[in-house]
C-alpha cells in the first residue's frame, strides 16, 4: 500500500518563506515560488487523515496542461513544471475572492436551491429547476478566500462594498472567468464531457492580473459525461460525474459534512485504492491521455532536487 505524500520539510538556498495550504505546500523565493501538490485531500474544507496516492501528480499535471492552454485568454503564474508534483512560477498577490462559475444546478448550488433559496451570491436562480439542470446562462457565484476554515458565499456588491476587489479589477475578473469557462467547456466537449462548474483564482504581479493556482482539475471542477446526460436527466437519475463529489458523497453517507461535532470517518484501504484509481480515471478522461505513474521510490528526494536546481540559480 502506497502512503502518498503527506507533507514536506525542505530548506532551500535563497528561500524566503513557506506556506502550507490544505493540499499544497508553497516554498517562496522572493517574487517566485515553488508549489508542491501533495497527495492530501480535503472535502468540506477539512483535510482527510489519509493521503491519496498519485492525486498530487494528477492535479499538478492537469493544471499545467490547462494553464498552458489558456495563456491566450489571460497570463498565468507558471514558468515551469520541473517535476510531476511541482510547479514553479511567479509569486502573485492573490485577490481575496474565488471566482466560482456554474453552468448547471449541481453541488452547493443545488443544496441551496433544495432548501428553497432562489438566489445565490445575489444572482437569481430560475424557478422550476431540477438537480443538474442547465442554467439559461452560466452564473458567477463568488466565494471568499478563507485562510482558515470555510470559504463563504459572497455577492459582487459585497465584494465591492468591502473593498476586496476594485470595480475595474472585478469587471476584468468576470470577463476572464466567462472566457475561461467557455474554453474549458469546449475542451471538455472534445473529450465527451460537460464542464458543470469550476472556480478560478487570480492575483496580481507587477500590477497585471494573472491566473493562479489550478485550472479545470477534478478538485476545482465538476464534469458530467455528455453521452448519458440527457437520458439520466430525463429519468431524474443521478448524473455520472467526474469530480471530487464522489468523496464528498461518501463522507455524507458516513455522517460527515465538516460541521461542528461531527467525527471524520476512518477511510479503509479499499476506499483509498478506489479514490486513487478514480483520480487516475479523471486524468485520463479529462486529458484524453494515458496517465503515467511517477515512481514513488525516493519521490520526496526527487521533488527536493527539482526545486533545488532552480533555487540555486536565483
Amino acid at each position: 500500500m502506497l502512503t502518498g505524500i503527506t507533507s514536506t520539510d525542505f530548506s532551500f538556498k535563497n528561500q524566503t518563506g513557506k506556506y502550507v495550504g490544505k493540499v499544497r505546500e508553497v516554498y517562496e523565493f522572493g517574487d517566485k515560488l515553488a508549489m508542491i501538490a501533495t497527495d492530501r485531500i480535503s472535502a468540506f474544507d477539512v483535510v482527510l487523515p489519509r493521503p491519496i496516492p498519485y492525486k498530487g501528480q494528477v492535479l499538478n499535471q492537469l493544471a499545467a496542461r490547462f494553464l498552458e492552454g489558456t495563456r491566450d485568454i489571460v497570463p498565468n503564474w507558471v514558468e515551469s513544471t520541473p517535476h510531476p508534483n511541482v510547479t514553479f512560477g511567479k509569486r502573485c498577490q492573490p485577490f481575496k475572492v474565488e471566482m466560482v462559475i456554474r453552468g448547471y444546478l449541481a453541488g452547493h448550488a443545488w443544496r441551496e436551491y433544495r432548501e428553497g433559496k432562489r438566489s445565490l451570491c445575489g444572482v437569481p436562480m430560475p424557478e422550476g429547476m431540477k438537480e443538474n439542470d442547465k442554467f439559461p446562462a452560466p452564473i458567477i457565484t463568488p466565494s471568499t478566500k478563507a485562510d482558515e476554515g470555510h470559504d463563504e458565499d459572497i455577492s459582487k456588491e459585497e465584494i465591492l462594498s468591502q473593498g476586496l476587489v476594485s470595480e475595474n479589477n472585478y469587471d476584468k475578473l468576470e470577463e476572464y472567468t466567462y472566457k475561461l469557462f467557455e474554453r474549458g467547456s469546449e475542451v471538455a466537449k472534445e473529450q465527451g464531457l460537460i464542464l458543470v462548474d469550476t472556480k478560478y483564482e487570480f492575483g496580481k504581479y507587477e500590477d497585471e492580473i494573472y491566473l493562479i493556482d489550478e485550472v479545470h482539475t477534478p478538485d476545482s471542477s465538476r464534469y458530467f459525461y455528455a453521452n448519458t446526460y440527457g437520458d439520466l436527466q430525463e429519468k431524474g437519475e443521478p448524473q455520472r460525474q467526474l469530480s471530487k463529489e464522489f468523496v464528498r458523497q461518501w463522507l455524507i453517507s458516513e455522517g460527515f459534512q465538516g460541521k461542528e461535532g461531527q467525527k471524520m470517518p476512518e477511510m479503509p484501504d479499499e476506499r483509498l485504492d478506489l479514490i486513487s484509481s478514480r483520480y487516475i480515471e479523471l486524468y485520463e478522461n479529462i486529458s484524453g491521455e494515458k496517465f503515467v505513474k511517477d515512481n514513488y521510490h525516493d519521490k520526496l528526494a526527487q521533488i527536493k532536487k527539482s526545486i533545488a536546481q532552480i533555487s540555486d540559480t536565483l
